[in-house]
């Protein structure tokens, strides 16, 4: 639960680096909370609205509710989404202006899809081992695993 958060607790940072581990369970834990908003909504029948009914303006309570608290929430995680994969591509040693490239790019339809994988691979790599130009090791901040005196 506290690498779902940590994120959060880092709301605006876009220095440093960020594990693996933080970035796939911060989304794992978005995922998970969608998710079960979207159950509780369907349950309070927000999406049984066709889309004449939308289109006469006709439209049900929680269908606005559901629309309200998802964008509200969609709106609040932004930021931490956009500063963790920042930190996660710092990890890899790459500025976080490729990530404004790979959003940019992605407009294009058949490249961004293409984009978009390679993003999701890029997220998925292991970080450089040791301290690099955004920082020190979020594996190894001491850097005790590098340290070759210990077996001297």
């Amino acid at each position: 639960m506290e690498w779902m958060l940590l994120p959060l607790k880092r709301y605006a940072e876009f220095s440093g680096r960020s594990r693996r581990k933080e970035y796939w369970m911060f989304v794992l834990g978005y995922l998970i909370v969608f998710m079960i908003l979207g159950a509780i909504f369907g349950l309070l029948g927000a999406f049984s609205s066709s889309m004449a009914e939308v289109q006469a303006g006709s439209v049900n309570g929680p269908l606005m509710l559901a629309v309200v608290v998802l964008g509200i929430l969609g709106l609040g995680i932004l930021i931490p989404s956009i500063a963790v994969q920042v930190r996660r591509l710092h990890d890899r040693n790459m500025s976080g202006w490729w990530l404004l490239g790979i959003y940019v790019v992605s407009f294009i339809p058949v490249v961004g899809f293409i984009a978009s994988i390679g993003l999701l691979v890029l997220l998925a790599l292991p970080g450089t081992v040791g301290p690099n130009r955004f920082g020190p090791d979020p594996k190894d901040p001491y850097g005790k695993l590098n340290d070759v005196d210990v077996f001297a």
